[in-house]
Order: structure tokens, then C-alpha cells, then sequence
């Protein structure tokens, strides 16, 4: 049997990133992380820490921001995946130590989104996006070997609350759906994202390819969601449906972060961004048809964690886990 990939983690203590560490290591990679030495002493992030440690997980100290640093750590792996969250234009400084480096078989850039070759997005998500998009340019400028994940939206941030305005909890009597609520968007879950990742880490027929996360079970239209939520709570909700042209007024008199989160809402949610688009074999594959090895969880499946912690929640007023509420500041950079 091949031996298996030695994987660097960048951003490995963030949100999705520690999905990713989790799911290197319990496949056999030797899996390495880049922690600052202010993360690595920081008590938030201990317990998280002491977890990569008990999965066999190496920690290298450097910093984003320090080449050195970055080339040391590069030099010791064969993979490289980013997952940092706001320094998404500052991954130029991976690409240039990757290039000093000159070892790296893959690099994957935090992408973990949207296509961002491959939307209709209105600022301020066109930028963000586009800052993604320079990042591969710059990666196949310097003919570094990529993969580059598009898992849509994460199921963590938008089925907790179902994207509803200062929301904590999933709606019981109303709900907000942008648009007529029939155009299909995709949700799939962290730890399932991450397994698709590190399958595709090292494996050829994702070399220099998108891997678009697209889950049958999994692509569905708000109207379907909110459907399938009503039988799961029993009871039928009130639907709000906002027109594009509302949307489109708000978007630019709203404060950041709400005008970020509508304004990537609008474009899977109303423009149909993550399913709008045939995936060529020239630029693409699917996750679920190359690996059909792997049981994602489905959105139904999802929806029951969904019940179950917030019944939970209702019954001791505290939600059993720290993670289900996400800031404002996470989710405007990690909704879609």
C-alpha cells in the first residue's frame, strides 16, 4: 500500500479547519498544523489543542506571517490545505513559500464555498470572492499542483438558524425566505466537507480540478428545507417571502455583516450559484460520484441533530454545544 501523504494544516485551530485536522489524521495521514505560539498558549484554544495532540497530530509553531516560519513547516509535508478564514488575500504568502520551498505535491486555498469562478454575486461578496479568484490565478501562475474545494454552504451555520436575522434558534412560527424559495442551494455537513478534503487531498483525479460538494440528498430549495423542518417540529410555519428588488435595496444600506450575509444569500439563495452550472470534466468533478464510499449526512439526517439540541436548549436554556451559535463576524466570512 502507498504510503500515505504528509499534511500540513494552515488555519487548522478555525472553524473548519479543525474539522479537516480531525478527518487527516483518523485517515492515516501524518498530520501536521501551524499554530502561533499565542494560539498554542492560548486557554480557548487548549482543549482543542490537546484533542489534535490525542489523534497523533503534530504541532509546528510559526505564523502566516512569518516566511521562515512558513517555509520550515512547508518543507516537512507533501500536502498543504489552507483553511484560514479572514486572510484569505494574504495566501499569497503560502503560494510564495510553497514556491521556495519547491517539495508541495498539492496545495488546497480556503476556498470551502461557492465556485468563485462561477457566480453572479453583488458586493460586497463579489470582492471576497474575487480575492479567492486572484488566489488561483496566482496559484496556476506559479504551476503549483491544486485542488480547490467547493463544499457550497455549510450545514452547521445555516440549518441552526435557518439564515433568520438575529436568530439562535431554528424558527417555530415564522420564516424569512429570500426570493420565491425554489431555486436549489446545497448544505452539507463540516465533518463530511472535511472527509471529502482530505479524499481528494492526493488523489489524481482531483489534481489541478474543482471538487464541487453537491449530495443529492442535499440539494434542496428553501421552500423544501422549511417543508421538511415543518414535519420534523410538527407544526406549520408562517412564510415571509422578500422579493430580489427588496433584497437589492438592502443589501447596500445594511451595516456589515448583515449586507455580507445577504448578499452571498442572494447568490445561492435567488441567483442559484451552487447548482446553476453543469461540472465539466475540464475543470471538475463531484465528490459524491467519485467517492461513493463516503455516507455523507444527509439534510433530514441533519435536521434531527437540529431538533435534538434545540429541544435540549429549551429544556436547561443553555445550548449543549458551545459551537451551535456562531458570532456574527465567523459567519459573515464562512456562511457560503
Amino acid at each position: 500500500m502507498a504510503e500515505k501523504s504528509r499534511i500540513l494544516i494552515i488555519g487548522g485551530t478555525g472553524y473548519i479547519g479543525k474539522f479537516i485536522v480531525e478527518a487527516s489524521a483518523k485517515a492515516g495521514h501524518p498530520t501536521y498544523v501551524l499554530v502561533r505560539e499565542s494560539t498554542a498558549s492560548n486557554p480557548e484554544k487548549s482543549k482543542l489543542i490537546e484533542s489534535f495532540k490525542s489523534y497523533g497530530v503534530t504541532l509546528l509553531h510559526g505564523d502566516l506571517y512569518v516566511h521562515e516560519s512558513l517555509v520550515k513547516a512547508i518543507k516537512q509535508v507533501d500536502v498543504v490545505i489552507s483553511a484560514v478564514s479572514h486572510q484569505v488575500a494574504d495566501q499569497v504568502k503560502i503560494i510564495d513559500a510553497i514556491k521556495e520551498a519547491g517539495n508541495i505535491k498539492r496545495f488546497l486555498p480556503s476556498e470551502f464555498g461557492l465556485d468563485v469562478d462561477r457566480h453572479h454575486a453583488v458586493e460586497p461578496a463579489a470582492s471576497f470572492f474575487g480575492a479567492k479568484a486572484k488566489i488561483r490565478r496566482a496559484i496556476q501562475a506559479e504551476g503549483i499542483p491544486y485542488t480547490y474545494i467547493s463544499n457550497n454552504a455549510f450545514a452547521g451555520y445555516v440549518l441552526s438558524t435557518f439564515g433568520q436575522p438575529n436568530a439562535t434558534a431554528p424558527p417555530r412560527e415564522k420564516v424569512v425566505i429570500l426570493g420565491d424559495g425554489e431555486v436549489k442551494g446545497v448544505y452539507v455537513a463540516e465533518e463530511d466537507i472535511a472527509a471529502y478534503t482530505i479524499k481528494a487531498a492526493e488523489d489524481p483525479k482531483t489534481l489541478n480540478k474543482i471538487l464541487y460538494i453537491r449530495p443529492p440528498a442535499n440539494t434542496l430549495s428553501f421552500n423544501e428545507l422549511v417543508s421538511l423542518w415543518e414535519k420534523k417540529i410538527g407544526k406549520t410555519i408562517e412564510k415571509i417571502y422578500v422579493p430580489e428588488e427588496q433584497i437589492l435595496k438592502q443589501i447596500p444600506e445594511a451595516p456589515f455583516p448583515v449586507n455580507f450575509i445577504l448578499s452571498i444569500s442572494h447568490s445561492m439563495l435567488i441567483k442559484g450559484d451552487a447548482t446553476n452550472f453543469e461540472i465539466e470534466p475540464s475543470f471538475g468533478v463531484e465528490a459524491t460520484e467519485i467517492y461513493p464510499e463516503v455516507e455523507y449526512t444527509s439534510v433530514d439526517k441533519y435536521l434531527d441533530r437540529v431538533v435534538l439540541d434545540n429541544r435540549r436548549w429549551r429544556e436547561s436554556k443553555i445550548f449543549p454545544d458551545p459551537n451551535f451559535l456562531r458570532s456574527t463576524e465567523a459567519t459573515a466570512g464562512r456562511l457560503y
